[in-house]
């Protein structure tokens, strides 16, 4: 059997794709797998490292839903990555086609349907996508990862089935996480992720703001590629690092973490929420993010910030109160477990194959 997956960009779209191909695995280990992503292939090429994929990348196009001179250039640029993608399919000859929403997926499912390939899209944030949108009359099926989403979509293909988690997020370890970080044990540890492409007004939130957080707690930064500008702010030598881009090290970094700040790309969200973190989510102003946020916030499964009415002294305290209080802790942690599925992965896989 010959499966493509197709997504990236962002670690978003790849993340439950590797959930999908994971458990298809378990069933039917003979599958070979090609990633197809995007030119520049950030994050997807670090995500598959460790996995037996080969890796294409096509030409793509950003669909957006608001008048820009940039939609006419990336017209041209999805029909280039239509060709690319028609002569990677004939070579490969896969059975079927999995996408996960990113715009990449967007000429690798239009030559797959073109090719006659059953095609496959999941639908991860609350919002549909335009790409998806779009594909949706061409696939057998939609998965969506939230019921508020089901709406969007023909009711005869689409499939509620929550949001599949890597089985890697399960496996991280305390006492290595400590040694790799160099942390404290006694001392609240701080996770803030800038997500995988970064977010360099978040990412100057926290740097702002290092010398008073560092008083009570220990920071690990993500920062996302390309956007650690740190040497721009004084920060403090103890108490605080910072990485870009972290793989086979999240799950580790994970079991450390009293508090989670992260911007709302669903994929993590889905991912703390399996592991029951308390989490402070900062959603991108004016984006689709806001939707996922006040889904969360709804559930009692999160703390939601504001960017555009944050100041420093109020994300200060909030963080404080938050890293203080235990009660509220475990209350965050309870409500986010409900909010995902495990078996998710299973699901899908059960309905493609």
């Amino acid at each position: 059997m010959r499966i493509v997956l197709t997504g990236g960009g962002s670690g978003g779209p790849v993340a439950p794709l590797l959930a999908i191909a994971e458990e298809i695995k378990k069933t039917k280990p003979e599958v070979n797998f090609l990633f197809i992503g995007t030119r520049k292939g950030r994050p997807e090429k670090e995500m598959i490292k460790g996995y037996d994929f080969e890796f294409r990348s096509v030409c793509a196009g950003k669909l957006r839903r608001y008048f820009s001179w940039q939609n006419f250039l990336d017209i041209f640029r999805i029909k280039i990555g239509f060709f690319q993608s028609f002569f990677i399919l004939k070579k490969f000859k896969p059975d079927l086609i999995i996408g996960a929403g990113g715009y990449v997926g967007v000429p690798v499912i239009l030559a797959g349907w073109f090719l006659k390939i059953p095609l496959f899209i999941h639908q991860q944030d609350i919002l549909s996508t335009l790409s998806n949108k779009i594909l949706s009359s061409f696939v057998k099926k939609i998965f969506i990862s939230f019921k508020p989403s089901l709406k969007a979509f023909p009711k005869n293909k689409t499939i509620f089935t929550g949001h599949p988690v890597r089985g890697m997020i399960l496996k991280g370890n305390k006492e290595r996480a400590i040694s790799l970080f160099n942390l404290e044990k006694n001392k609240p540890v701080l996770i803030v992720l800038g997500g995988g492409m970064g977010a360099t007004s978040l990412n100057e939130l926290i740097w702002q703001n290092t010398n008073e957080l560092t008083k009570f707690c220990q920071i690990v930064h993500l920062t996302g590629k390309e956007k650690n500008f740190s040497i721009n702010y004084q920060l403090p030598t103890i108490n605080y690092q910072s990485a870009e881009f972290l793989t086979k090290e999240i799950p580790d970094l994970f079991t450390v973490a009293d508090l989670v700040i992260t911007r709302a790309g669903i994929n993590i969200l889905a991912e703390l929420a399996v592991l029951g973190k308390p989490i402070i989510i900062i959603p991108i102003p004016d984006s689709h993010q806001e939707a996922n946020a006040k889904y969360f916030q709804e559930k009692n499964a999160a703390v939601v910030l504001n960017q555009k009415e944050l100041t420093n002294g109020k994300l200060v305290k909030e963080i404080k109160e938050l890293i203080n209080n235990k009660e509220k802790q475990n209350q965050l942690s309870e409500n986010i477990k409900k909010t995902v599925f495990a078996d998710a992965a299973e699901k899908i896989v059960e309905e493609i194959i």
